[in-house]
C-alpha cells in the first residue's frame, strides 16, 4: 500500500515525538534539542547505536555521539563511570530502551512498529541507501550531546 506524502510526514512527526517522550523517560537529563536537520545520502558516525525499525513503517532509529557522552549518561543513570564493555552494553541498551518506548508511545496513535535488536557502531562508518533521513542533535546539561538520527526507508 502506498502513503501519501501528508501520511509520511505525520508518521514522521509521530515518530520523532515518541522518540523525545521515550528519551525523557528514559534519561533523567535536562536536556534542550535543536531544530531537525535534513541529512544527506551518506554520513558518518563514529560511535552510536542503530536499532531497526520495522511494520507500518520502515527505517532506522540511530543515537549517535561521544562514547564519553554515552558514559556520563549511564553514570546518570547507575551510578558509577562505565567504560569498555561495559559501556558498549550500556549503549546498545539505551538504544533499545528508547526504541521500546517510542514502540509504545506511537501505537496510541495507531501505529505499529517493531524494532530490531540494537547494533553498536564503533569507528568511522559511513552510512547510506535511505529515502529521507533527520539529525535532531540533544544537548544534555553537563553531559555533552547525542545526535537522535531517523532513517527512513
Amino acid at each position: 500500500m502506498q502513503i501519501t506524502v501528508n501520511e509520511r510526514n505525520k508518521m514522521v512527526t509521530e515518530l520523532l515525538n515518541g522518540t523525545f517522550s521515550s528519551l525523557e523517560t528514559v534519561v533523567s537529563i535536562e536536556h534542550t534539542r535543536m531544530k531537525p536537520q535534513l541529512l544527506e545520502r551518506n554520513f558518518h558516525i563514529e560511535y552510536g547505536v542503530l536499532i531497526g525499525i520495522t511494520g507500518d513503517i520502515k527505517g532506522k532509529l540511530i543515537l549517535s555521539g561521544n562514547p564519553a557522552v554515552f558514559s556520563k549518561i549511564g553514570e546518570t543513570m547507575y551510578g558509577m563511570p562505565l567504560e569498555g564493555d561495559m559501556l558498549l552494553s550500556f549503549s546498545g541498551e539505551l538504544g533499545n530502551m528508547i526504541a521500546g518506548g517510542l514502540a509504545t508511545n506511537i501505537v496510541e496513535n495507531g501505529i505499529n512498529i517493531n524494532i530490531t535488536a540494537p547494533t553498536l557502531m564503533q569507528g568511522n562508518t559511513t552510512l547510506s541507501g535511505f529515502k529521507q533521513g533527520l539529525r535532531v542533535t540533544t544537548s544534555f546539561d553537563h553531559t555533552g550531546e547525542i545526535d537522535i538520527i531517523l532513517l527512513l526507508d
